[in-house]
């Protein structure tokens, strides 16, 4: 196999890895709470059973993963590729924060704050990695969707539980 080929499969493979570890990051702060404290929770009943989340966000990682590569292989030498990977990597961390304060802390109130905060650096993400490939912005659209139906259930979780 040819140097770039093995190069481009690293960074495919890198990326996602770098996503799902974010993933696990968040799992390790949740699923203790899940039995205990999120259990005890009221929630509306819309809410998603708990199974149905671990399957949702291995595949929002995996296309999180894969929209990272498409713009690292655009070439982190370029400015507005740097800045799409920077803000990128912001929303990432900002994404594990919100496991640590809803979950963690066990603090609907900070999580919607730390969500809000969240949602905005994806919209950012999205923006900024629009002007580097459409694909890339495209792949993290479910992502979007997904955490403005999660902001909504932080918001009814904190009103529902005083």
């Amino acid at each position: 196999m040819e140097k770039s080929r093995v190069k481009t499969y690293t960074r495919l493979i890198l990326s996602i890895v770098v996503c799902q570890i974010a993933g696990i990051i968040g799992s390790f702060l949740t699923t203790p709470a899940i039995p205990t404290w999120y259990a005890r929770l009221r929630k509306p009943d819309f809410a998603p059973p708990n199974w149905v989340f671990v399957p949702v966000w291995m595949l929002l990682y995996l296309l999180m993963g894969i929209s990272l590569f498409i713009l690292w292989n655009a070439g982190l030498e370029k400015s507005n590729v740097k800045k799409s990977v920077s803000i990128f990597s912001v929303q990432l961390v900002l994404n594990i924060l919100w496991s640590y304060f809803f979950f963690g802390l066990q603090s609907p109130l900070l999580g919607l704050v730390e969500i809000i905060a969240l949602w905005v650096a994806i919209v950012l993400t999205i923006v900024f990695s629009f002007r580097v490939s459409k694909v890339a912005a495209s792949l993290l659209i479910p992502y979007l969707l997904w955490v403005s139906f999660a902001s909504y259930l932080n918001y009814l979780v904190m009103i529902l539980n005083p």
